[in-house]
């Protein structure tokens, strides 16, 4: 199955730092129309986020159901599934308080989230707002989408930080997904060795893969430093259960 794992905070939803209201989310530019555009492409959608706020003790696994309900609602559209890291090294709750493998940049919530609801990672995609929600999905085997709207702010690289794509909001990365092959070339990092960012290519340069990006127009570059998690291990983050995720008359009301 074909998917689209999605990055929450800063991508689908204004970024609310460890907020768990339903009534204070509100989304992103582009967030509802792209959603919208990818399922009616045939696309699963499947959300993917680091909560560390479980570890910090700011509040409990069971606040993420009426958020996950919520957003459903503003975006339009039903997730195959809702998957979150709850952990965090310097949390204060000991059993989340844990240097995990499913926190991104780590792929593990990725491929956790895909061995559960059938996703075939070849043909999907990654989308987030920072390069760690990047290397997570390249990690991962998708294509993955860098959403550039100011969230990422360290531009820190690696071998495994180089998006397909470049957009603006959620609705020009559907536009530009749907009109793509669904199979991937490789194993994340771009089309053919390139990067497509609103509409231009990039061409990667031979230092690409640990240092910078540059513009085939000759525009401006942001200088990338090598930095990465060399794990592979998986330690499976706990879904939120059930088969069906987020039934109507179990949701908090906004």
């Amino acid at each position: 199955m074909k998917t689209v794992f999605l990055d929450k905070d800063g991508t689908l939803v204004e970024d609310v730092p460890y907020n768990v209201d339903p009534a204070r989310i509100s989304l992103k530019p582009g967030a509802r129309e792209g959603a919208r555009a990818l399922a009616a492409a045939g696309y699963a959608l499947a959300v993917v986020t680091n909560q560390s706020g479980i570890a910090r003790g700011y509040f409990t696994p069971e606040a993420l159901g009426p958020v996950a309900g919520q957003l459903q609602d503003l975006l339009g559209v039903r997730f195959a599934g809702f998957f979150y890291c709850p952990h965090h090294p310097e949390g204060v709750v000991a059993r989340y308080a844990i240097d995990c493998d499913c926190r991104k940049p780590r792929p593990g919530m990725i491929l956790n989230a895909a061995r559960a609801i059938g996703a075939d990672l070849a043909a999907s995609w990654m989308i987030g707002d920072i390069l760690h929600d990047v290397e997570a999905g390249n990690r991962a085997g998708c294509r993955t989408v860098l959403i550039d709207n100011g969230g990422e702010t360290e531009w820190v690289g690696g071998p495994y930080r180089a998006p397909t794509l470049v957009c603006r909001d959620l609705a020009e990365a559907a536009g530009l997904i749907v009109a793509l092959p669904s199979s991937s070339p490789g194993r994340g990092g771009g089309v053919g060795g390139q990067i497509t960012c609103r509409g231009q290519v990039i061409r990667r340069s031979p230092a690409c893969e640990a240092s910078r990006w540059s513009r085939s127009d000759g525009g401006g570059v942001s200088p990338l430093v090598s930095r990465g998690h060399p794990s592979d291990a998986l330690r499976a983050p706990p879904p939120l259960p059930g088969e069906e995720l987020f039934p109507r008359k179990q949701r908090t009301p906004a």
